[in-house]
């Protein structure tokens, strides 16, 4: 279920680059989630510099270097996998593609099980007792 998308300018990393980024974002995420590297699907999206607009300046006009990701993950993540993601993600941007770490943003889209499907079948009737067992594990966390 895990999956992840960078959106980057077109032209501004090397292919190697982005190869890099897609692995280890990829290992990251099953190992946070603690799930098979198989669920998870990790996407680059690159967009036109003249599609893109970073503090109200033109990319193509002036060229930064400001990635953007977001991920979706089934609700019930504790809140420690969450930020893990959210500060692990922002590494490998910074480290990989060399982008100024301010210059990074990220965010998540919780999904309820009984709204994402896996081949056609609900996840929440797939992997029930998973998910009972992450929500579980959160509300002990938070001391409910």
């Amino acid at each position: 279920m895990p999956i992840l998308n960078f959106h980057l300018v077109q032209g501004q990393h090397a292919p190697a680059q982005v190869d890099a980024l897609l692995l280890k974002a990829s290992a990251l995420f099953a190992e946070v989630l603690a799930c098979p590297i198989e669920r998870v699907r990790v996407f680059a999206t690159e967009h036109p510099p003249q599609h893109v607009c970073i503090g109200g300046q033109l990319v193509n006009r002036h060229a930064q270097v400001a990635p953007y990701f977001s991920f979706i993950v089934l609700e019930g993540r504790s809140q420690a996998d969450r930020q893990r993601l959210l500060s692990g993600f922002t590494d490998l941007v910074v480290d990989i593609l060399g982008a100024p770490r301010a210059n990074v943003r990220g965010g998540i889209v919780p999904v309820a099980p009984s709204d994402w499907s896996i081949g056609g079948e609900l996840a929440s009737e797939l992997r029930q007792a998973e998910i009972e067992a992450r929500r579980l594990a959160a509300a002990a966390a938070q001391g409910r």
